[in-house]
């Protein structure tokens, strides 16, 4: 039993090393999850503000352009890992919205157009905004940085 448990501990102490690889494949996966709908948002801009109209969006054509910035802005910075837990906030606002407004009324499949993906999204970018975008990020190389610059001098 002793043998199990030293074993089981050891597996656990290498799998440590490897903490910040989920966080970087939740990056990759929600960067390109966002990245398609804003191209799409972008080149039908006024159909989609159309759809919102329809939603009964408030301010239709402004919100379009408003969640096209927000889903551009934060596949690229998820991308990077750079202001990642400051982009999840808007990206998870409009995940919400998203379920709500959109999605709900068909229930959770994905196949029905439900809210699955959104919830998963959501999901996701919770995580990210709580734990950080991982060590493989600018978000890591910056605070590096900024603790370089606090370090004693040797002069």
């Amino acid at each position: 039993m002793e043998a199990t448990r030293q074993y089981y501990f050891s597996c656990v102490k290498k799998l440590e090393k490897a903490k910040n690889l989920p966080l970087f494949l939740m990056r990759l996966i929600l960067a390109y999850g966002f990245y398609g709908p804003a191209m799409m948002k972008w080149h039908h801009i006024n159909d989609v503000a159309g759809m919102f109209t329809q939603l009964r969006i408030p301010l239709p054509l402004f919100s379009t352009y408003l969640v096209a910035t927000t889903e551009t802005f934060g596949a690229v910075l998820l991308l990077l890992g750079l202001g990642a837990r400051l982009i999840t906030i808007p990206l998870m606002i409009t995940m919400i919205v998203a379920i709500t407004v959109v999605h709900w009324t068909n229930g959770f499949q994905a196949g029905n157009n439900g809210f699955e993906i959104p919830l998963y999204y959501l999901i996701m970018l919770f995580t990210l905004f709580i734990y950080g975008p991982g060590k493989i990020s600018f978000d890591t190389l910056v605070k590096r940085g900024q603790y370089a610059n606090e370090l004693p001098s040797l002069d």
